[in-house]
């Protein structure tokens, strides 16, 4: 199993990247990423026999953090009160919009949220997003338009509603 060990160790780093930008918080993804290894070590010699055993893995990764219970992947985290107002070099202030984004991200559906992910860290184009979530390219495209409709819709609701507290 020294190759089981060798390909852990050279894709564990980006596997817990990847299911962080899922799951929204370390911890769930260090749960998740744990939960697959177990899975992939027990079927290991076929995944090390597939055509691409890295997206078998990943794979397995979106797959588990889609199937999880919503209840334990939907927690939010706080972090605390947001400044009146706040200077543009503002660290605080660069820190609540980066926030902003993550909790707009975690309301998105599972596979909406997969999918941008996918197209927009992982820099995966449509047909093997299709092919990693077993769906047609024109889904794909679907998700991710309702995905970034909705996070955009978001953003101008709240700018409005600063306008008139103005």
């Amino acid at each position: 199993m020294a190759d089981y060990e060798n390909f852990v160790r050279a894709r564990l780093p980006r596997l817990l990247r990847y299911a962080t930008m899922l799951t929204g918080e370390r911890e769930l993804a260090g749960d998740l990423v744990q939960e697959v290894l177990v899975k992939a070590y027990r079927r290991w010699p076929r995944i090390r026999d597939a055509d691409n055993p890295d997206r078998y893995v990943m794979r397995m990764v979106t797959n588990g953090y889609l199937s999880w219970r919503r209840s334990r992947s939907a927690r939010l985290v706080a972090v605390g009160e947001v400044p009146d107002e706040a200077r543009p070099d503002d660290f605080a202030s660069d820190h609540a919009l980066r926030e902003d984004m993550w909790q707009r991200l975690a309301r998105l559906p599972r596979r909406q949220r997969a999918v941008l992910v996918l197209r927009y860290y992982e820099q995966w184009d449509d047909a093997e997003i299709a092919d990693l979530l077993d769906c047609a390219r024109a889904t794909v495209r679907a998700h991710a338009h309702r995905a970034l409709t909705t996070l955009r819709s978001g953003m101008a609701v709240d700018h409005m509603a600063e306008a008139r507290e103005s």
